[in-house]
């Protein structure tokens, strides 16, 4: 603490409205977009985390004895598990089966974006530490009587800081593109084994022999039209894959509005009328890949502009890396490697607790295992 006796008290909001902007953004920093009060608030203001697609706000916000704002985390609580990408369900059956309640539960993370970053979120120069944030988090549990917190897809700081708090550890997989100081794509395939090469330019090749033409258009350029047009291809690829679409037609345009340039939306337009596009924002040093949807069918536009035009967007910006959502091996043969993605846990029932402990003390060191095996895949060439 900044003097050593005044414990921080805790707050919890129903609407992050209720926090000023430059409070929460003072805890969240600059790099990641996805946790700041603009990100954040447009996701509750557009109705697309509330009751109906059962996220409800339980933010979480630590001030001194002054009353200033020295942590924050982004929290819900939840009746189900969906919209999270780590897989919970089997821990809620196990409870269940033994007479428990696993929901409501509480939630830190970013609604239906499986993107890591932070989440334990803590003003420069307070000294406040991760425990402090994570004893509160724990201490809200169980004064709203939740089964449960956890802190999905937060960095391997926090992880770290969680796991000596006595919080359970996870670790998962996604598929990350690194900048190797690139100057343009053509540097990036030279970087790549001949055969896998010709794969890529011959994906490229036939994507943009369609006569399609492609855009990525930002912030406040982004029409209204474009919008719309995006949002149908959203909702058409939701109903073909998982039949939900949790994000509301206001969501976009809001977060165009309230992020400005840091959203980064990819067309591909056929004579004028666009017929795909790809939802990116961009932090500090990476551009992370979102949403995407398409209409007709047409070879290889998926990895075009979810993929290739993003690697052109990041070497063009100078970033460091690109990050293209959950799942997907074949993002390896792309150039998109595994790399690891942590969350954690804390769980009031014992039973449940030792359980799952002992289901992650098998996991874990399995994971690892899995994503060497999947590096051993790299389309780079190996050096001698």
């Amino acid at each position: 603490m900044p003097d050593g006796s005044a414990v921080p008290t805790l707050t919890l909001h129903k609407h992050i409205a209720e926090i000023s902007a430059a409070d929460w953004d003072a805890c969240a920093g600059a790099d990641n977009p996805f946790v700041s009060h603009a990100f954040l608030s447009a996701v509750e203001d557009s109705g697309s985390a509330n009751a109906r697609t059962g996220w409800l706000p339980q933010h979480a916000v630590l001030r001194d004895a002054r009353g200033q704002v020295v942590a924050a985390a982004p929290m819900y609580a939840k009746g189900h598990s969906y919209g999270e990408y780590v897989f919970d369900h089997g821990w809620a059956h196990a409870l269940e089966r033994a007479g428990g309640n696993y929901y409501p539960k509480l939630q830190v993370a970013v609604p239906f974006s499986p993107v890591p970053g932070p989440r334990l979120l803590i003003r420069p120069g307070t000294g406040i530490p991760p425990a402090a944030l994570a004893g509160a988090l724990v201490k809200a549990c169980g004064e709203l009587g939740t089964s449960s917190v956890h802190a999905t897809f937060c960095t391997e700081a926090e992880y770290d800081a969680l796991g000596e708090a006595g919080w359970l550890q996870r670790i998962g997989v996604q598929f990350h593109w690194s900048n190797a100081g690139y100057s343009t794509f053509d540097d990036f395939l030279g970087a790549m084994s001949s055969r896998k090469r010709k794969v890529l330019k011959r994906e490229r090749r036939d994507a943009n022999a369609a006569g399609l033409e492609y855009v990525a258009i930002r912030g406040g350029d982004i029409t209204r039209r474009d919008w719309k047009a995006f949002y149908d291809f959203y909702t058409s690829t939701v109903d073909r894959k998982w039949g939900s679409a949790y994000l509301t037609e206001k969501f976009f345009p809001l977060l165009g509005d309230r992020l400005g340039d840091a959203v980064v939306l990819m067309l591909a337009r056929h004579n004028g009328t666009p017929v795909a596009g790809a939802l990116n924002l961009m932090g500090a040093d990476t551009l992370y890949g979102r949403n995407w949807g398409c209409k007709g069918d047409w070879p290889f536009l998926h990895f075009e502009l979810c993929y290739y035009r993003a690697i052109d967007f990041a070497i063009e910006h100078g970033l460091a890396r690109v990050e293209a959502g959950a799942q997907g091996e074949h993002k390896i043969q792309r150039g998109y490697l595994p790399v690891p993605t942590y969350s954690a846990h804390w769980i009031a029932h014992t039973g449940l607790r030792r359980a799952v402990a002992d289901f992650l003390e098998q996991e874990r060191p399995a994971r690892l295992r899995e994503m060497a095996e999947l590096a051993e895949a790299s389309p780079f060439r190996q050096e001698a």
